[in-house]
């Protein structure tokens, strides 16, 4: 009996020393979209780089075809080669790293939040930063990884969204083709979505 009892305290132990070493790998990602009507009419679009913000770099590119992606599923087409499309969205990512907490924890810490100009006579702002579960010290990393979306129709900006989150370096989505898809997932879901609010994509 008093072997009996000395194997489940020690299984306990086992079990609850786990539990406290398994830390979450993906977080939510949180999602703010502006827009100026409902965007009820489709048509087609350019994808290219925000001016003066990010270069035509090859992880551009993934981040690029991912919010294509997106918006193709959203009823917007492609112009024909050589023309520019009706709408024009722009693209703009930055990527920092930050440590990872071990485990989760109720406090939250905020990575920022930046900010867009709108079309003719003033702008849409894009700000107030999100935050995300931290803890105690260790030594994982993670990355935050901030898509921006503007788009135009002429010259005004019809819509924008900032997608933010943060992955565990050591995850097996954390390479750029699966965060730029899963960003770009969130930032369209339930498209045009609910302007001026924040909300959280798991």
């Amino acid at each position: 009996m008093r072997k009996m009892v000395v194997a489940m305290v020690v299984g306990l132990g086992a079990a609850g020393l786990a539990g406290c070493a398994t830390a979450p790998t993906s977080f939510p990602v949180q999602v703010s979209r502006y827009h100026y009507d409902a965007m009820a009419t489709r048509g087609t679009i350019t994808v290219e780089p925000l001016p003066g913000g990010t270069v035509a770099s090859i992880e551009y590119k993934t981040y690029a075809a991912a919010v294509e992606a997106e918006l193709l599923r959203q009823g917007f087409t492609s112009p024909p080669p050589g023309t520019r499309g009706e709408y024009l969205a722009t693209v703009a990512f930055t990527r920092a790293e930050r440590p990872l907490p071990p485990k989760r924890s109720p406090f939250t810490i905020g990575i920022g939040g930046g900010s867009f100009s709108g079309g003719r006579g003033g702008g849409v702002g894009l700000g107030g930063g999100v935050s995300f579960p931290v803890g105690g010290g260790g030594e994982r990393v993670g990355i935050v990884t901030e898509l921006s979306v503007r788009i135009r129709h002429g010259a005004d900006a019809v819509w924008e969204g900032q997608a933010q989150s943060l992955t565990d370096t050591s995850a097996p989505n954390a390479d750029v083709q699966a965060i730029s898809a899963r960003l770009a997932h969130a930032l369209f879901t339930g498209f045009p979505g609910e302007s001026g609010r924040t909300i959280e994509v798991k």
